[in-house]
């Protein structure tokens, strides 16, 4: 424009600016009423895009105010063609922020979802966000005519030179990115490696899995490696699993009194346990003629890996206080020991496969 600026185009400008900042003012308590409401729902996903939208809608209203002060004012053709730039750079830059962060937050709420409460794979948040960003970033360079076709050409021949240098990190991350889309492992699982360690997976990210241990020591163990040692998961196909009591009476034993005692304990043991499962259909299976006894194995049901310590620690307690008050014998290790010129031979041994439960191993 050629003409003067005039007292009349300086108020103009100053209610486009104070609309911009009472719009922005009123978005943000707007905002901020919804982000309250939006805690109460279930869903996490409506109070990411509440918060993201904390960051936008403000920003949009004063570049919105800001450029209607632009429009007003007799700027030249080039400061306007600047000012409308810089303006819609600052808008998209926000915008750009408040998607990625949109974005990685449903990401992160999906995946929570679907692998429990234990973790969540932030692999997947990190590229969300990484690529959002890129394509933000690709479109402010075009909005300030800056041509991105070079660029996207000088990054395909840096990228093998990129690749190559990182072979390491990329085997890493697209290991992980397997592992997940395989549903092998997930966020919340019980693995044991081959390697001998063994814990509750905490987290999957772009190049290591964190496995945290029972004593609460953290295993970090890289994705490369993972996805080629062997491993057990405990809460893979389910979370409840089985797991073995060995115990053993003596060959004076009535065995059918002893199952049906054996069997009210189990009963007892599954109703008043935390972490066991009462409609788990238990199993007594006897199997050997030892040494000194006759062994059998107790299949008890529990929630989850963790859970069959304390479900074995009270079985066993309730089992040899019941067969103490039955007057079923658990026998103890027993060595025959004879006495020959002297010296002490030892011509026979005799000593169960398995301790009998309740009982200290003694020589």
């Amino acid at each position: 424009m050629n003409r003067a600026l005039t007292v009349d185009d300086l108020v103009l400008a100053g209610i486009a600016l104070a609309a911009g900042l009472l719009l922005a003012f009123l978005s943000r308590g707007l905002l901020r009423w919804l982000a309250r409401h939006a805690k109460r729902t279930r869903w996490s996903g409506d109070d990411v895009i509440v918060d993201a939208l904390r960051t936008v809608v403000p920003w949009a209203a004063l570049s919105g105010g800001a450029a209607a002060a632009a429009a007003v004012l007799p700027l030249t053709r080039t400061v306007q063609h600047h000012t409308d730039q810089a303006l819609q750079v600052l808008l998209i830059f926000a915008a750009t922020v408040s998607a990625a962060r949109v974005i990685a937050g449903l990401v992160q709420s999906v995946t929570q979802s679907r692998s429990g409460v234990a973790g969540s794979a932030t692999i997947f948040v990190n590229i969300t966000r990484v690529l959002v960003l890129a394509i933000g970033f690709l479109v402010m360079l075009q909005t300030l005519g800056i041509s991105i076709a070079p660029l996207l050409t000088a990054l395909g021949v840096g990228g093998l030179a990129v690749a190559l240098a990182l072979q390491d990190t990329l085997a890493n991350l697209f290991a992980g990115i397997h592992i997940l889309a395989s549903k092998t492992v997930q966020p919340g699982d019980y693995i044991q490696l081959s390697s001998g360690e063994e814990g509750y997976v905490v987290d999957i990210n772009w190049r290591q899995t964190t496995v945290r241990q029972l004593s609460n020591n953290l295993v970090v163990v890289p994705n490369g490696q993972l996805a080629k040692t062997n491993m057990t998961n405990y809460t893979r196909p389910e979370q409840q699993l089985t797991v073995l009591v060995q115990v053993g009476v003596g060959y004076d034993s009535d065995l059918d009194h002893v199952e049906r005692v054996t069997h009210e304990v189990i009963a007892e043991t599954m109703t008043e346990i935390a972490g066991a499962v009462p409609d788990h259909e238990p199993a007594i299976r006897f199997h050997t003629f030892g040494d000194s006894r006759i062994g059998f194995t107790v299949i008890l049901g529990v929630g989850e890996f963790s859970d069959q310590f304390r479900v074995k620690h009270e079985f066993i307690k309730r089992l040899h206080r019941r067969y103490r008050e039955e007057g079923i014998r658990i026998p103890a290790p027993a060595r025959t020991v004879a006495l020959q010129q002297g010296a002490v031979v030892i011509p026979q041994q005799r000593v169960p496969d398995e301790m009998p439960a309740g009982l200290p191993h003694t020589e």
